[in-house]
């Protein structure tokens, strides 16, 4: 199992949920709209490349669009490892506050 960070996970989930349309601009929206975390360009784009990197995430250009002066979008997807990754987080998570939520009941008592 690869570790993410709690901002990897975000990201991640970002891309996931948005499919075929995560692109940098609507990555940053879904990581506010999900977390209320308005992340700066830098720190997403340095994040996308470190997953990248760890081959979690795919990148690919897309087409040129005339209101983008020609520039294209550059599309993240998720890999197969990148999906079994987020996965095992999900789970791992799930587990902790599932326990903690356990123990806090006990100490109530």
């Amino acid at each position: 199992m690869k570790d993410l960070t709690p901002l990897e996970q975000m990201i991640l989930g970002a891309i996931w949920s948005l499919e075929n349309d995560a692109y940098g601009v609507s990555i940053k929206k879904r990581v506010a709209d999900l977390s209320g975390r308005d992340l700066m360009y830098g720190t997403l784009y340095n994040v996308l490349s470190q997953l990248v990197r760890k081959e979690l995430v795919g990148k690919s250009p897309g087409d040129p669009t005339p209101e983008r002066g020609g520039r294209r979008k550059i599309y993240y997807r998720l890999t197969p490892e990148g999906r079994r990754a987020f996965r095992e987080a999900f789970q791992v998570q799930r587990a902790f506050w599932s326990r903690l939520a356990d123990l806090g009941k006990a100490v109530e008592r």
